[in-house]
């Protein structure tokens, strides 16, 4: 009686552990940042995006999961070649995430280092291709954000088969190898400073050309108003001679016309304390006072 009671025991417990196991096994807990991929013999049934708790037929479907937050990776250097056939070393981090975790897992079997070997070799493709077409002192001058661009815009769509959104390439680090940078950098200083040397020369001429220009337009402006001058002097002195001729006309102005003129040169010289003006005989003034009646 004993031996059948324990025997009533061992198996509830046997039948309520085999029911936990059972119950945990068609449990599903979804995280905010997975997606989990509900399989029944290696065929997808459902794809759960939104975080909680599901459940699964246990022992019949499977689960797998995928990360659903913004993957970073990492590529490791590389040499690229420059179309001046210049050795550039790049260094570059690559964001992404899955777009389409169906897609992902049927292409990729759900792997994420599957998936950065997929990114390593596109990029690094993308990045010869364009690089391959710029000159080195092209792609110096490009680090600054549009390099970036034309890598992305290389790449296109072409993740998009393995149902990976590409969010950004990033350059960290893209330069000259360490043998070499410094002939290189004094080389662009010196075509810098012939370039800058030409601007200066043709600034120059430039200058050089207004001010010629200038210079005339003065000289020319100059001769005018002396012409202009020369012009107006010419008929003041003739209007002069022409009042002059008019007030000799007659002898009675001739006459009228001397005896002012000789007044005024007197008074001019009447000058300071001493009033005495002394006058030779044949002196037009003082022909004036002797000739008066």
């Amino acid at each position: 009686m004993k031996k059948a009671k324990g025997l009533t025991a061992l198996l509830a417990l046997i039948i309520v552990l085999a029911g936990v196991i059972t119950l945990f096994s068609a449990t599903i807990v979804t995280k905010e940042n997975q997606y989990t991929l509900v399989k029944r013999f290696s065929k997808i049934e459902r794809v759960i995006s939104e975080a909680g708790l599901t459940f699964r037929t246990p022992f019949i479907e499977t689960v797998d999961v995928l990360p659903k937050n913004i993957q970073f990776y990492d590529m490791p250097e590389s040499d690229v070649i420059t179309m001046d056939k210049k050795t550039m070393v790049a260094d570059s981090y690559v964001l992404w995430k899955i777009k389409n975790p169906i897609l992902f897992a049927q292409t990729l079997n759900s792997s994420v280092a599957l998936a950065e070997g997929r990114i390593d070799s596109i990029v690094y493709n993308a990045m010869k291709n364009v690089i391959s077409s710029l000159s080195q002192i092209d792609v110096i001058s490009g680090r600054d954000g549009r390099l970036n661009q034309a890598f992305m815009d290389n790449i296109g769509t072409t993740l998009e088969q393995y149902g990976i959104e590409l969010i950004i390439v990033e350059t960290k680090h893209l330069d000259l190898p360490s043998d070499n940078k410094n002939a290189v950098f004094e080389r662009m200083i010196s075509e810098r400073a012939q370039i800058a040397a030409t601007y200066t020369a043709e600034g120059a001429s430039e200058a050089k050309k207004i001010q010629n220009t200038t210079d005339k337009e003065v000289a020319i402006s100059i001769s005018n108003a002396e012409a202009e001058a020369a012009k107006i002097t010419a008929e003041g002195e003739s209007e002069y001679m022409k009042i002059l001729s008019a007030a000799y006309s007659t002898e009675a102005k001739s006459e009228f016309y001397t005896f002012i003129r000789s007044l005024e040169a007197a008074r001019a010289s009447l000058k300071g304390e001493n009033k005495t003006l002394i006058l030779s005989k044949d002196s037009p003034i003082s022909k004036i006072f002797y000739d008066v009646k």
